[in-house]
């Protein structure tokens, strides 16, 4: 089986109704999966996995996840902060006192 060719993928999305590629106005008004899911997801842990690990109340990654909530500038920090690095993060944690 031979890989298909940018313009044969485009051809074939084309001839599928169910897979037609979206319009610039399609995309703007598309529903995005937030962030967090994708790093969470990224990472193969369950939200009560992430939960635990990274000391984030359960109901507010849902909120975040669902799109209920957004995360506010500090929580944005923290979660870039545990894309970069989360083992590090993990660590860190582990050896802190709750504040």
């Amino acid at each position: 089986m031979r890989p298909m060719t940018e313009a044969e993928i485009e051809a074939a999305a084309a001839a599928d109704p169910d897979a037609r590629p979206m319009t610039a106005d399609q995309l703007k008004k598309a529903r995005r999966v937030p962030r967090i899911k994708t790093l969470r997801r990224a990472l193969g842990l369950t939200q009560e996995e992430f939960a635990g690990r990274y000391h984030v109340p359960l109901g507010m990654l849902r909120d975040w996840e669902q799109s209920r909530t957004e995360p506010d500038q500090p929580a944005r920090a923290y979660l870039t902060v545990i894309a970069h690095d989360p083992d590090g993060v993990c660590r860190a944690l582990q050896h802190s006192q709750p504040i």
